[in-house]
């Protein structure tokens, strides 16, 4: 019997239990009779739900039943206690009926209580209120009987009906869980919850999952209410049995509330495990169908792209556009690498807390995924490797072709340049270029070797044999070292004009410098004859001033005659280089003609010069001859003034060129101060002249005195 079927009868409290025992621990059950009149079928539907409450350890000890006939008449006090006997004959030990203080008649009564005792089977005993102690505790007792005992039945009612709402739901949950772990070792519900063929299955799992953890709540509560309450009770109790209230063991159940509740822990605890199990298997094959999808995909349909894509472009946009391919490539791929980190991260969680068995599979699946990750990793990453150095090979070829079209450009033009020194930077600029294209040329061997290399050797991870080279691999190799050869090719036969332009611009800027020095041996030559007609004039004061000064003109004309030649052979080359560089006479064909005017103008120079110095010499060597000598011949004499008279005619003559021009020697101040030391040596001369006809006339005056002396004779004067 349930309390739900007769709530509205156990709301009138026509019997209760308050949890009170008497002195022999037998259970207190208390009816309050009311004045008005009380239902027999109520009350013993109300005594028959109590009844099946305590434990038959309990009922053995007996009850003592009191009957609270204060506020009721004798005859339904006479009748309740009859129908205990029909109710509870064995577990009643004593009833105790509270009289009212205007009693009953007490023969009557007395009279039929013993009457009834032997088919009873409990004596019926009649006590007032304030007795009641003799036989019962006070605190046992409840305030209506001046005891001390609290008790509140709508409380207790509201707590029976959560007990046994809780034991209704418990119990039903204990079955469910148990028909689920028991079913768990077939396959059946197994089946249904891996391959997710009832979703009504799921959803009874769930619910039963969410009623388990409701229930062992509303256990816990209700069990904490009744803790509660008995340890409430022990500080209302006075002492001795009242220290101990067993209302909320016997009468409230707690024991089965905690046997309850420890049986839905195991039965949940079991059932948890269960779903775990569950959850740990479906992952499990969660993982490894995800595991094959990523595999299947990488080996299936992420091979043949990447095998597909095998060319490396013969030019920059052709390889930026298969880098573009490869990138949409890698994106595809990207997406399963994720669920790779993933399945990664979800297995090394389970390998952490799995069993060895499930540890050994998970094991084996990673190994499996990792090993055709990386090796697909790794193929990305020799492609993508492969495609930057294509990349880089193709950009180093366009720009060393670009580099040599413009030096085959450079080498195709005409070479005009102005002056030597910028033939010298033509050249300068010439060789750099062509350094320029051979580091480029050696960039493109290298980077070439490069590509190759990564093209021919097999990724880092694999795990398959390395595959021969395919037609494509073998095209690419191919095109690689053609590019290379033409690239060769094109830089040997652009050295090879290099170098016949080296050596024409090599030769044009000796041309240059031949017309340059030629043009320096004309200034050179022109300046010899400067020097020669404004500062040599003097013709010395002596004969040996005369021949040394005549040494220096010799030598002065020797290193005109060197400059002359020089110029004569600088023009020479000059002609032979323009016929090798097949260009017309450049200004070489005004400096020859310059050259031997300036030559011709310096010999007539020269050659005066010489002769006015040598009849210097021979003026000043007579001059000085005659007056050194004691005895002078007037010829010689005469001879030294014709000299001198020549010389200084000599002075005053200009030279005259081939070209019929005229040129003095010096101007004419130096011009006379070099006569004015021929004149002072013609005077010097003159007066040695005088000397000697003195001495003479002298010498010819002593010699006549002598005559006359010897002859005696008057000599007459002569006349000279």
């Amino acid at each position: 019997m349930e309390a739900t079927t007769i709530l509205p009868i156990l709301k009138k409290k026509l019997a209760f239990l308050s949890g009170g025992k008497d002195r022999r621990s037998g259970l207190i059950l208390t009816i309050p009779l009311s004045s008005d009149q009380t239902s027999m079928e109520e009350l013993s539907a109300t005594l028959d739900y109590l009844l099946s409450i305590p434990s038959e350890k309990c009922k053995a000890r007996g009850f003592t039943v009191i009957v609270d006939g204060r506020k009721s008449q004798w005859n339904i006090v006479k009748t309740v206690v009859l129908m205990l006997q029909n109710v509870i004959p064995a577990e009643v030990s004593l009833v105790c009926v509270v009289k009212p203080d205007e009693f009953w008649d007490k023969k009557v009564t007395h009279f039929c209580f013993w009457k009834e005792k032997d088919r009873l089977g409990f004596e019926v005993i009649l006590v007032s209120a304030n007795k009641l102690t003799r036989y019962i505790e006070p605190c046992q007792l409840t305030d209506d009987f001046g005891g001390s005992l609290d008790y509140d039945h709508s409380d207790w009612l509201n707590k029976r009906l959560v007990f046994e709402k809780f034991t209704k739901e418990s119990t039903s949950l204990l079955d469910e869980l148990s028909i689920i772990n028991e079913t768990d070792k077939s396959s059946a519900l197994c089946v249904c919850l891996l391959c997710c063929v009832s979703v009504c299955c799921v959803v009874c799992l769930f619910v039963v999952c969410c009623a388990s953890v409701v229930c062992l709540c509303a256990g816990h509560e209700l069990l904490s209410e009744l803790q509660q309450r008995r340890f409430n009770g022990s500080e209302g109790g006075g002492g001795g049995q009242g220290a101990w209230c067993p209302m909320e063991e016997e009468l409230l159940a707690q024991p089965q509330v905690m046997k309850l509740l420890d049986s839905l822990r195991e039965q949940y605890t079991r059932y948890q495990e269960l779903c775990r199990q569950r959850n740990k298997r479906t992952q499990l094959d969660e993982i490894h169908a995800k595991v094959m999808q990523v595999v299947t995909w990488l080996q299936g349909p992420g091979s043949e792209l990447l095998k597909t894509q095998q060319a490396i472009g013969d030019s920059m946009r052709t390889a930026q556009a298969l880098q573009q391919k490869h990138e949409e490539i890698e994106s595809q791929h990207s997406e399963w690498f994720a669920v790779y980190v993933e399945l990664n991260q979800q297995i090394a969680a389970l390998l952490s807390a799995g069993e060895e068995e499930e540890v050994a599979e998970l094991k084996s699946l990673q190994q499996q995924l990792s090993d055709v990750c990386y090796r697909q990793a790794a193929q990305l990453e020799s492609r993508q490797n492969v495609l930057q150095a294509a990349h880089s090979f193709h950009s180093t070829t366009q720009e060393l072709s670009q580099q040599l079209d413009g030096l085959l450009g450079m080498l195709c033009a005409d070479v005009a340049p102005a002056d030597g020194a910028s033939i010298q930077q033509n050249l300068k600029l010439l060789e750099e270029k062509l350094q320029t294209v051979e580091a480029g040329l050696t960039s493109l061997r290298q980077k070439g070797s490069l590509l190759l290399e990564q093209m021919c050797s097999p990724p880092s991870w694999t795990l398959e044999e390395t595959e021969s080279p395919g037609g494509d691999q073998q095209d690419n190799v191919q095109q690689i070292q053609s590019v290379m050869d033409e690239m060769q090719l094109r830089k040997q036969r652009c050295e090879d004009m290099v170098d016949v332009r080296r050596l024409k611009m090599l030769q044009m800027v000796q041309l240059f410098k031949c017309e340059e020095d030629a043009l320096q041996a004309v200034e050179w030559l022109s300046e010899l004859l400067d020097a020669l007609l404004k500062t040599h004039v003097r013709l010395g004061d002596d004969s040996q001033e005369t021949r040394t000064m005549l040494d220096k003109h010799r030598k002065f004309v020797d290193v005109a005659q060197s400059t002359y030649d020089y110029g004569r052979q600088l023009l020479q080359a000059t002609v032979v280089l323009c016929q090798s560089l097949r260009c017309t006479t450049r200004s070489s064909g005004d400096t020859l003609p310059r050259l031997n005017r300036v030559w011709k103008q310096f010999s007539v120079s020269a050659e005066e010069r010489q002769h006015r110095l040598e009849l210097a010499l021979s003026f000043h060597g007579n001059a000085e001859r005659v007056l050194q000598q004691m005895c002078v011949e007037a010829e010689s004499l005469d001879e030294v003034d014709s000299s001198g008279k020549t010389l200084l005619d000599r002075l005053t003559m200009p030279v005259i060129f081939p070209d019929g021009s005229e040129q003095y020697f010096g101007s004419p101040s130096d011009t006379a101060v070099a006569a004015e030391g021929v004149r002072e040596r013609l005077l010097l001369v003159e007066e040695r002249r005088l000397q000697l006809q003195e001495t003479r006339l002298h010498y010819e005056e002593e010699e006549e005195e002598e005559e006359v002396a010897l002859t005696g004779l008057e000599v007459k004067p002569k006349v000279i």
